[in-house]
């Protein structure tokens, strides 16, 4: 299902049963900024993969959540400043942008998509919810942090929601003492300790 304006229209809430949630994958966490890792652009081919399949189906939409901070975000006292917004860190890798435009956009000022004032209203809004898939970047930060804060909202309102996360398509930053794979399979296994389904790799 394709949305247009960033809008759903009344007439498709009750027939959308499943979310795509693609996270930060945004110019400031590949392509260029302070907290930026080109090597995450290696999920991008399996997340365009999912999305186009998923835009295709008559009960599911495609969301696309983004850091956008302002100056004074207190992120920044734990996280040094990245995607402010004006700076087009905040904006989402030019390689979405076909699927970008028949997508839902909710913009965070937080490690936690949950939190961000457009999720809650969106969840609340969709009655026939029974599935969100949860894909992009920092594995052990964003994606974990949304996909476990999900999982405790569903079950906070004793709602039947499936909370899962594609293996294949979350990837986080290579450093020293911090390899990629190691973290992001360490992630994935504290969301799978808390509820949260894990689309194995075939």
């Amino acid at each position: 299902m394709k949305v247009s304006n960033n809008e759903i229209k009344k007439e498709d809430l009750e027939r959308i049963r499943e979310l795509l949630i693609n996270i930060d994958m945004v110019n400031g966490f590949i392509k260029f900024g302070s907290l930026s890792a080109p090597s995450i652009r290696r999920v991008v081919e399996r997340q365009i993969e999912l999305l186009k399949e998923n835009e295709n189906k008559d009960d599911a939409i495609n969301i696309f959540v983004r850091d956008e901070h302002s100056l004074d975000s207190t992120e920044f006292n734990t996280y040094p400043s990245h995607c402010v917004k004006g700076t087009k860190e905040e904006l989402v890798l030019d390689d979405f942008n076909d699927l970008l435009k028949n997508s839902y956009d909710i913009a965070k000022n937080n490690t936690n998509f949950m939190f961000a004032p457009k999720t809650i209203k969106l969840f609340e809004s969709l009655p026939n919810l029974n599935r969100i898939s949860i894909m992009g970047c920092l594995s052990e930060v964003c994606v974990k942090n949304g996909a476990i804060g999900a999982r405790c909202y569903f079950d906070q309102e004793n709602r039947n929601v499936e909370v899962g996360v594609y293996e294949d398509a979350i990837d986080t930053f290579d450093a020293p003492g911090h390899n990629s794979d190691e973290i992001t399979q360490l992630a994935l296994k504290d969301m799978e300790s808390n509820g949260v389904k894990i689309y194995r790799k075939k």
